[in-house]
């Protein structure tokens, strides 16, 4: 290491003129590579901020609205402006979300929340739900299919009822819902179908099979519906988050169908709701078709199942393990 003549550190044997032509050289080659990437994040946000502002007065019917990122989802849509609809089982719940949000201080015109109860898992009553749901404004504009259940269990300890049951609640129960709703859509040539899937959907995990089925389920139907409807004047998105800090977990079921009841590290540490939920908003103005939020590693792991399947099947084959070394420690200390 040497000074400078302005008794700066410089690297033996590199002048300034080295240095000044190393960055050219790094400039010149990722610039081209840069500068589409900084161009569509200034097109994004400048789409986003336009259709942000059309959102007032838009009909938005959210399921899985009592709580977690359904919740987050309502308070999203109606601090913009926007006419909300809450579904869900738990109506005590919906009436607690609904006060929360009439008591806050909005920037934009608001619309009083309106409660709706809907079981997801009675398929049989959902196109009555639906009837209900188009007769408040005469219209849906946004339906956002939220509504969900997890389980925590091996393939081969989950019950073929809660394998049945966790396929009815997050996929039958949305399908059914969609069904009911999009034919108003493609009647006045307008609205947008959003669907919350997992990146579940896209990669399985160990003690997750009836989840990722579903949700693998839910990515296909999505996929082919949208290609369906594309010229029909209606919009498809599918967001597949990753850990979200919510009571999933909790909520979640076990193979023999009673509640797990446990916060998971990897839920507790995961994203805030609320910025997931303004990401959502984001893509369904953007009318953007297949979105990941995620961290990192989930979006890494994406890729690995796809573009090297077998260092994938080796990584999640180690996970597995280590699982099931913790839950039989577990089992140990109770």
């Amino acid at each position: 290491m040497t000074l400078d003549v302005e008794g700066k550190c410089a690297a033996p044997g590199a002048s300034g003129s080295d240095w000044s032509s190393l960055y050219f050289i790094l400039g010149a080659v990722l610039m081209p590579v840069a500068l589409p990437f900084v161009v569509f994040e200034c097109y994004y946000r400048l789409r986003v901020k336009k259709y942000r502002n059309e959102l007032a007065g838009k009909v938005v019917l959210i399921t899985g609205a009592s709580s977690g990122l359904g919740e987050a989802l309502a308070h999203t849509f109606y601090k913009s402006g926007c006419k909300v609809i809450l579904a869900a089982r738990r109506v005590e719940e919906l009436e607690r979300v609904k006060r929360d949000l009439l008591a806050l201080d909005a920037s934009a015109v608001t619309y009083p929340p309106v409660v709706l109860p809907l079981d997801l898992a009675e398929l049989k009553e959902i196109p009555d739900f639906g009837r209900n749901a188009l007769s408040v404004y005469n219209k849906i504009d946004i339906l956002i299919n939220n509504g969900g259940i997890s389980v925590r269990a091996t393939a081969i300890s989950s019950a073929v009822d809660v394998d049945l049951k966790v396929m009815v609640v997050n996929y039958f129960g949305s399908v059914a819902l969609t069904k009911a709703i999009l034919p108003s859509m493609l009647k006045q040539k307008n609205g947008h179908i959003c669907f919350i899937s997992s990146v579940q959907g896209k990669f399985a995990l160990p003690y997750r099979s009836a989840y990722s089925a579903s949700k693998h389920a839910l990515q296909a139907f999505t996929d082919s519906l949208r290609s369906e409807i594309a010229d029909k004047g209606v919009q498809v998105t599918c967001i597949s988050p990753g850990y979200i800090r919510t009571q999933l977990s909790v909520n979640a079921l076990t193979g023999s169908g009673k509640t797990y009841g446990k916060m998971d590290k990897t839920t507790a540490s995961g994203m805030l709701p609320e910025k997931v939920a303004d990401r959502i908003l984001n893509a369904i103005v953007a009318q953007e078709k297949d979105v990941m939020i995620s961290d990192i590693q989930a979006k890494l792991a994406y890729y690995v199942r796809y573009l090297c399947p077998p260092l994938y099947f080796w990584i999640i084959s180690n996970r597995a393990r280590k699982l099931e070394r913790a839950e039989a420690a577990e089992h140990k200390k109770e």
